[in-house]
């Protein structure tokens, strides 16, 4: 006797069906909740959401940006030790940024090999009012290296070697002899 496996019933067509259907609602709330960061972003005033590291922000339209032609320790990296001055770099950049808007300025390359835009980014001093570059004052201050293989504006790789020069005659941050100071764990 030949015995026939049983014919899968409409239910269970029904049933893959509704979790198919729901698991595409799902996907499709989850992408017009979080709106994709523009394709060609203008340069212009932007608000930070966060400071992701000493060298990586994420802005309130939800755009990661790198500066361009620095290289600032690693303090968040998955599967990557903290490294000294790390956290450091982070906080000079918060500090540095203090909840304010940024201006973002454009050069040749637009993005990383990350898919990061790059950028100049400009913060307004409110005693002052005058502008400063905060991918230059990172590397001024001993927070980052320099990173000047990108294809970018010469006149800012002098700039960027300037105040690298500058931090590395001071001993300042990474250019120290003392190791970053202590952290108290959290």
């Amino acid at each position: 006797m030949i015995r026939r496996s049983p014919r899968p019933s409409n239910v269970g067509v029904l049933v893959v069906l509704v979790v198919a259907l729901l698991a595409w609602r799902v996907w499709q709330a989850y992408h017009d909740a979080v709106p994709a960061p523009p394709e060609n972003l203008p340069s212009g005033q932007y608000e930070v959401l966060r400071v992701v590291d000493g060298d990586t922000l994420l802005l309130t339209n939800h755009t990661r940006v790198r500066l361009i032609g620095v290289d600032a320790p690693e303090s968040v990296k998955p599967e990557h030790p903290v490294e000294p001055w790390g956290p450091e770099a982070s906080e000079f950049t918060k500090q540095f940024i203090n909840d304010r808007h940024v201006r973002l300025q454009f050069d040749k390359e637009r993005e990383d090999q990350f898919g990061r835009t790059l950028a100049y980014v400009w913060v307004t001093d409110p005693k002052n009012g005058q502008e400063k570059l905060l991918n230059e004052e990172l590397l001024r201050a001993g927070m980052a290296r320099p990173t000047l293989w990108y294809h970018f504006s010469d006149t800012m790789k002098r700039r960027f070697r300037k105040a690298t020069e500058e931090a590395q005659r001071a001993g300042r941050g990474i250019w120290s002899s003392e190791k970053p100071p202590a952290r108290n764990a959290a």
